[in-house]
Order: structure tokens, then sequence, then C-alpha cells
């Protein structure tokens, strides 16, 4: 009886940790939706665990086929927990590192095989005065399949270790350190019945350092403090030059223009003050670039700007100021270096299957020797550096990490060299006007 109040101990456990994570709501990713499943298996693993746990222990009195069936259930079911786990993972590092997954067909091969050997193979149970317990051929496929998605998740982390953030490395070789060392003690003590117990452990390892919604709600404030920063805090170069502009040219005449530059100054810090909302409309984060770039065109007359955006994408919800940093970028760090003579082209187009895409395209001097390979590294282990506040770099990565944050892990900002000069900022983007605001 012992066992089985444990057991219905951890299923309440698992049951309130469900509660809390589905009604949190989240944007639905394939890292989501695996923990989602996973959660949901693990409830009903637990649940038949608890059953074996009563009908081994009551063989004279429990039909032998009821007996027979639960238990090839329960054996069933942490074999797809732990193929679960293994996707989980798998997942996390693709994400981390940007690698394909290439042993998923492999996995699924042994989850069929490990099934059917569970089901098809005979069962029988062995009692002790310690405590009964199933045994039998059957046992042994499953059992196996368990140890080589542990070895596969183990191999994973071992591969792209210095690539994994830190948090997300610990996490998962806790969980795994937990799982075999259960799967071993098991081994050992046949009558001891605990496997239910490293599934929860692992479970949990994963939602109180990944998955809990008060951590996600942390990063959350953390990346919109940096943005509040970043809008208060206007390249002050930017500021005064473009002021020294107004003051030189209203010396030298009265003209129109003065008051359409002041116009358009007035414009730019209005709507880059708007920080009452993490997602704009992809129209709005145009209003304030235009702003930004009427400006800058006209303090550097050999400097153009162009727009190819499609009409149909003016709705669509965007993180709120992703595009201006970029632009910025693309004039401090390759137009600069050309005396600010060339063009920056700024393009949205749909690209099918509920995504869009955003081309940032200057002609300025491109990728210093090296300097890529040092960008495409920050912006792929975004998560292991903290929002800066100050430096180089500051725009692009508090972007990088707010699209991640807000629109989802497969999308965000990369960038390519152009074969004519200059580099191309891509930022990829859920197609969806209804995009959490």
């Amino acid at each position: 009886m012992a066992m089985l109040r444990m057991e219905i101990a951890l299923f309440l456990v698992m049951g309130f940790i469900a509660c809390v994570y589905f009604s949190a709501g989240r944007k639905s990713t394939p890292l989501h939706r695996t923990f989602s499943g996973l959660l949901v298996v693990v409830l009903i693993h637990l649940g038949l665990d608890g059953v074996t746990v009563y009908t081994v222990h009551h063989l004279e009195s429990v039909p032998r086929l009821l007996n027979d069936a639960v238990h090839r259930l329960f054996l069933g079911s942490m074999v797809l927990v732990i193929y679960l786990f293994y996707q989980y993972i798998a997942i996390l590092v693709e994400e981390e590192t940007g690698k394909p997954r290439r042993l998923d067909l492999v996995a699924r091969i042994f989850l069929a095989v490990a099934e059917l050997g569970n089901f098809l193979l005979p069962i029988s149970y062995t009692v002790t005065p310690e405590g009964n317990y199933s045994s039998g051929p059957y046992m042994l496929v499953p059992y196996g399949a368990v140890a080589f998605y542990l070895l596969l998740c183990a191999v994973l982390l071992a591969v792209n270790s210095k690539q994994i953030d830190r948090k997300k490395k610990r996490a998962i070789g806790s969980a795994l350190l937990i799982e075999v060392t259960v799967c071993a003690l098991q081994g050992l003590n046949h009558t001891w019945l605990i496997s239910g117990m490293g599934i929860v452990l692992m479970t949990l390892s994963f939602y109180l350092t990944l998955e809990n919604p008060d951590i996600l709600r942390a990063e959350l404030t953390e990346q919109k403090m940096s943005m509040l920063y970043l809008k208060s805090q206007v390249n002050p170069h930017f500021l005064y030059n473009t002021l020294d502009t107004i003051r030189i040219q209203a010396q030298l005449n009265g003209d129109k223009k003065v008051a359409d530059l002041l116009m358009r100054l007035v414009d730019f810090f209005r709507l880059s003050v708007k920080v009452d909302r993490q997602m704009v409309a992809l129209d709005d984060e145009l209003e304030l670039l235009e702003a930004y770039m009427e400006l800058m065109c006209y303090r550097y007359p050999e400097l153009n700007c162009e727009y190819d955006i499609d009409p149909d994408l003016g709705g669509v919800q965007v993180p709120n100021f992703i595009l201006q940093p970029i632009v910025e970028n693309s004039l401090l760090h390759g137009l600069k270096n050309k005396g600010y003579c060339g063009a920056v082209r700024i393009s949205a187009k749909d690209m099918g299957d509920g995504k869009m895409e955003i081309l940032i395209c200057d002609t300025g001097s491109g990728f210093a020797k090296g300097k890529k390979a040092e960008i495409d590294q920050m912006l792929l282990t975004y998560a292991k550096h903290p929002a800066k506040l100050e430096g180089n770099s500051i725009g692009i990565l508090n972007v990088q990490k707010r699209i991640k944050l807000l629109c989802g892990r497969e999308y965000g900002l990369t960038y390519t060299e152009n074969p004519t000069g200059g580099v191309t900022a891509h930022l990829h983007l859920p197609l969806n006007e209804e995009t959490q605001k």
C-alpha cells in the first residue's frame, strides 16, 4: 500500500504541474507542443503505474488478462515518455545550435520495435516475500529502448555541450542523471517499483528550469526593461548632429524645409517613446523608421532609402522597435565607412506557410574580416548573453532576444553578405495579425 500511496502522490504532483502549465498560455512552438504531449503521457503513465502496483500484488483476485493488459500499457507508456524526453532535448539542442535533427528516424524505428515487442512477447510474474513484479521477455525490448534513448540524449548533450546555454545544459544533465540512477536502482531492486519517481523528477527538472511560466515572464520583463532603456538612450550624436543641421539651415534661410525637418524630428521622438505595447503593427514600425531615415537622408544628401513593402502586411503584428536599431546599425557600421554615400533598402514579403521576412539591405562596406562569424555566433547563442545596455551590437542582440521571446524560437534575425557589397539583415517573423500584444 505504501507504493500505491507514493504513485497517487506523484500523480497529484504532476496533475498540479500540468494545470499550471496549460493555464499559463503560451505560443505554440515545437518545444511547447512536445512538452505538452509529454505532460499528458506522463500523467497516463503514472495512472497505469498505480494500477499495476495494485494488480501485481493481487494476482489471485485480478484476472490474468487484465493484469497483462495494464502491465503492457504501463511499459508501452514508459517507452513513449522517454522517447518524448529525447524529442524535447533534440528540439532544444536544434534551437540552441542550429543543427538539424538527424536521429529522429532511428528514434521512431526503435519506438515502433519496442512497442511491438512489449505487446507481443510473453509476460510472467515473479512473487517474492518483499513484493511482486512483472517479468519475462516482454520487458527486454522496451527497457532496451529506454537505455537507447537515454544514450541518444547523453550523446546530444556531450557533442553540443559548448553551444548549449549553461542553464539548459544543467537541466538536461541533471534529468539524465536522475533517470539513469533510478533505472539502476530499479534494476538492482525489482520490487521497489520506483520508475514513476524517476520520470516525475525528470519532468520537474525541465519544468522548473526551462518551462516555468514565472521564469518566462521574468525574461519578458527583462526584455521590456532593456527596450525601455534603449528608447530612452537614443544615440546622442544623432540628436546633436541633427539639431545642428537644422540650426545651420535656419541661419541660412527661413525655408519651409526647416519646419518639415522639425516636424519629422518630433514625429521620431513621439513614435520612439511608444512603449506601452510589446507588439505593434508593421505600419507603425515603418512610420518610425521613415521619420528616422528622412532626417538621416537630409543630413547626408548622398544617402538614399528605398521601400518595397507588401501592402497586405501593414497590419501584421511585429515586436516593437526592431527596425530602427537594425537600420542604424547598417548606417554606423556599413555606410559610415563610405561617407554615407549609398542606399538602404527595406522590403517585406509574405513567405507563405504563415511566415514573413523583412529585409534590410545596405550598400555599405560590409563586414570586417571575422566580424560576420562573430555576429552569427552571437545571434545563434543569444540566450547565453545578458541583455546589453551598452557597447557594440547592442541593437541586434536585443532585437534577437525580443523576437525569440515574443514570436518563438524558430523566428529571429540573421545576416548575409551581398555579392555586390554591403550586408542584408533578414528578420523572420510570424505572419499573424493577432500576435500577442
